[in-house]
């Protein structure tokens, strides 16, 4: 099944929708699964220019996070804890056992709390540009944390906006012209102007991030990632999060491979996805999937982490 298709499922009585391609056919061995977490505001979407290609290879989920998307958006915990586990019981609702789990943004920071959490699910982690590495973010996502922003998003998201830049966009389309980046962010936007979507994003903004930036860091667990195979990949010209947090992370997990894209930006995936199918296929192929047991994760982390020097 390389055709991408959109599916929904009924987890604790809210929907999640999901983008799914690649599936083995029914008495062939299974392929290597591949979670896809979209970044903050964002959805399943934001993959479709790479979901073909990796489809011809593996078994592609890609969700619609709760709030946003497709998605129900429930009045819920939005936390990064709370969608790792959504996460877990949407593997356990499909049948899968353990992925790849690919995070950009956000989801970067969703796809380390699964693996921490849930380390029995994950075999190897890919951070695309992702959020919870360092304190920096954009002043936008900072300002939009502060008291009474979230009354005042109306007339900065106003629905005719939306509605002008779209017409717009299709026109664009017909014509061959595409900047994936500006797709991208215009898509972010455009589901600001949904009520639901702003209360959502909202709660889960101020859950990782306040006035003076990000708020959560996952630098005194990273050591944790280091039996697990780890890649990042960042593109040089991310003006959200700065290209200085994947050097970081990289130092904080022994044998993590860093790739950058020279000329991206936030979205290397969706900017440069011929690439980013053939690095993220390249570390599936050289990397062993990790096996952990209960014992070996208590080990661990009652071991901690090693003494700096």
């Amino acid at each position: 099944m390389n055709s991408v298709e959109k599916r929904s499922v009924n987890l604790h009585g809210h929907q999640v929708v999901y983008r799914e391609a690649g599936r083995a056919p029914e008495g062939t061995p299974d392929r290597p699964v591949l979670l896809l977490v979209h970044g903050m505001a964002g959805s399943s979407a934001t993959w479709k220019a790479a979901l073909p290609r990796l489809a011809e290879r593996y078994h592609v989920i890609a969700p619609d996070l709760p709030g946003h998307g497709e998605s129900d958006k429930p009045r819920q915990d939005y936390s990064l804890g709370a969608y790792a586990n959504t996460l877990r019981d949407l593997m356990i609702a499909l049948g899968v056992d353990r992925s790849t789990v690919v995070g950009q943004s956000l989801g970067g920071g969703v796809a380390m709390q699964l693996a921490y959490q849930h380390p029995n699910r994950c075999e190897r982690l890919v951070l695309v540009s992702s959020g919870g590495l360092g304190p920096d973010v954009s002043w936008m996502l900072r300002a939009l944390t502060l008291p009474g922003s979230e009354y005042l998003m109306p007339l900065l998201f106003p629905r005719f906006a939306a509605q002008a830049g779209n017409v717009l966009s299709r026109r664009l389309a017909s014509f061959g012209i595409r900047w994936a980046q500006v797709e991208e962010e215009w898509r972010a936007y455009v589901s600001l102007t949904e009520p639901t979507n702003r209360e959502s994003f909202v709660k889960t903004l101020r859950a990782v991030v306040d006035p003076r930036g990000q708020t959560v860091s996952a630098h005194d667990k990273l050591y944790l990632a280091s039996r697990l195979p780890t890649l990042i990949i960042w593109g040089r010209e991310d003006r959200i999060i700065p290209v200085s947090h994947a050097a970081a992370a990289q130092e904080s997990i022994p044998g993590s491979k860093l790739v950058i894209f020279e000329g991206a930006g936030h979205f290397a995936h969706a900017e440069e996805p011929d690439r980013f199918v053939d690095v993220l296929s390249e570390f599936v192929d050289e990397t062993e999937p990790l096996e952990l047991d209960e014992s070996e994760w208590r080990e661990v982390l009652t071991a901690g982490p090693p003494a700096r020097t």
